[in-house]
């Protein structure tokens, strides 16, 4: 994992210019969401435009699948709105209560998305292993017109996140719900154009299955990585050994304890560390040289640094304990 964490650097905002630790109040995290706002509210709007559309056809010409379909795309809706919910919270200014602000929100979104989509998922997996014993009329081509019309949307959706997927787990839910809901409609459409070409009715079904099963792969991960994030695990991209080396090997320190590094939000990631100087407090300067290091080498944000000359006796949190 260690060689890649530079890629997302720039979502870090630049606290280390203003002096280190009492950078969180200015909005210099806030520019890696907010280019996304656009996305967020063209995606939300589309396929709100889209769900109607599907609905008034589906009970227009009495189709099952789609409305069964017009159901996926709202919990889509519900997605975005989870996820951009989080990165509107995540921005609001730190208070005394809440001293980081509400940057975590980004992390409660993106859990609360890995969720929904399983939630999804179970709806898909149910719906198809009902549709073997009793498969529903496909209505053919009107069905794959307008399950086209939803490759689009979901795929047009889908490319605005794409590049905010990697470094930011919250935009990936948005992402892969959209994603997913497009290979959910490419099903539709390809298994209708099989069936009416062979009449193997089970083949709908089926061609649903696999999908679920795709999606299901990706939304573990996204779980996972959500869930480690909430319990404060080092974020995935930054190497543990190697941020304590590189605090090690800084002039004068001959010992460093009680490193934590954990996710603030699905961003910025936050380190603390005592380390042992037993030739006396640096000064400022070192501090901060320190923190620029753990920015530009780490994407680390915010760090706090403890300095403890060591004379004798070890700090009461260097035992065996802590890490």
């Amino acid at each position: 994992m260690g060689g890649h964490h530079h890629g997302h650097d720039h979502s870090h905002g630049h606290s280390h210019s203003h002096g280190g630790g009492h950078g969180h109040s200015h909005g210099g995290h806030s520019h890696a969401p907010a280019s996304f706002d656009r996305a967020f509210a063209i995606g939300i709007g589309l396929n709100i435009v889209f769900v109607v559309v599907e609905a008034i056809v589906g009970l227009r010409i009495d189709s099952v699948a789609l409305l069964a379909d017009a159901g996926h795309n709202l919990c889509d809706v519900l997605g975005l709105v989870v996820a951009w919910g989080g990165t509107m919270l995540a921005r609001t200014a730190p208070t005394k209560r809440y001293t980081y602000g509400l940057k975590g929100s980004t992390i409660l979104a993106a859990l609360a998305n890995a969720l929904l989509l399983l939630v999804a998922l179970g709806a898909i997996v149910l719906e198809a292993s009902q549709r073997f014993s009793d498969p529903a009329p496909t209505a053919g081509l009107t069905v794959s017109m307008v399950a086209g019309i939803g490759i689009a949307v979901n795929a047009f959706t889908a490319w605005m996140f794409a590049r905010g997927r990697k470094g930011d787990v919250n935009i990936r839910g948005a992402y892969l719900h959209m994603a997913a809901d497009a290979l959910v409609s490419a099903g539709v459409v390809i298994a209708g154009f099989v069936i009416w070409r062979t009449g193997l009715t089970w083949i709908d079904p089926a061609v649903s299955i696999v999908i679920a099963i795709l999606i299901f792969w990706q939304t573990w991960g996204l779980l996972r990585e959500t869930v480690e994030m909430s319990l404060s695990a080092v974020p995935r991209g930054i190497e543990f050994d190697h941020v304590d080396e590189a605090l090690c090997s800084l002039p004068g320190v001959t010992e460093i304890h009680d490193l934590h590094i954990w996710p603030m939000s699905t961003t910025e990631p936050v380190l603390t560390a005592h380390l042992v100087m037993p030739a006396g407090h640096p000064g400022d300067r070192f501090l901060s040289d320190a923190r620029t290091m753990l920015h530009d080498k780490f994407g680390i944000g915010h760090a706090t640094l403890q300095v403890e000359t060591g004379n004798g006796h070890d700090c009461s949190m260097a035992d065996s304990a802590t890490v």
